[in-house]
């Protein structure tokens, strides 16, 4: 975190009943490691993810471009994703078969609003990011705010839905990962650059 002060940060001890000054003693309890820059200005820490823990298949590139469509968390969600999923997929100037993208988008955006949207979230969209490699991949994240995604495997192979099949059956890698950060979690579809279907 910085601050932009040259001053820094200092460990302090408190009282028991104090409300203020434990923030550092959390982040050395907490943190696998952490330290203050030479100049004084940024305090960092590093935190070890949980062992077992799915993890996102990335890209075997950096990105190149990226956009994030918003679209209400109902069914009108859908058929919005699948437009600015097709116009994010042309100005990102991705190579590939767009509609098997759109396809990708939809089956994502879709599971999210049957399984992922509870009652108590506090949002009324869905958030897609859209992402396009240096190598060209396609990358689609499509986040919701539950955690878990029981038998995930079961569901990519068809066995208890289509709509992760049809994600796999267009040609992308699918993976989820729970979001540590802001909760939920995130469902990512990386697709390769390919022939376009006219």
């Amino acid at each position: 975190m910085d601050d932009h002060s040259t001053r820094g940060p200092l460990p302090r001890s408190k009282g028991l009943y104090e409300e203020h000054g434990r923030g550092l003693v959390l982040v050395d309890v907490l943190s696998d490691a952490w330290g203050i820059s030479k100049d004084r200005t940024t305090t960092w820490c590093t935190l070890r993810l949980p062992e077992g823990l799915p993890a996102l298949s990335t890209g075997s590139a950096p990105v190149r471009n990226e956009t994030m469509i918003r679209v209400p968390a109902d069914t009108s969600g859908l058929q919005l994703a699948g437009i600015h999923g097709r116009t994010a997929f042309a100005i990102l100037d991705w190579p590939g078969d767009q509609q098997a993208a759109v396809d990708v988008l939809h089956s994502l955006a879709s599971n999210a609003l049957r399984h992922g949207i509870t009652q108590d979230w506090p949002s009324s969209d869905l958030r897609i990011w859209v992402r396009v490699t240096k190598a060209h991949e396609l990358i689609i994240d499509v986040k919701d705010p539950n955690p878990d995604f029981p038998e995930f495997e079961t569901n990519v192979v068809g066995e208890l839905g289509r709509g992760l099949w049809v994600v796999r059956r267009s040609g992308a890698t699918v993976s989820w990962a729970p979001d540590m950060a802001e909760g939920g979690k995130t469902v990512r579809a990386v697709m390769q650059p390919g022939q376009v279907a006219l």
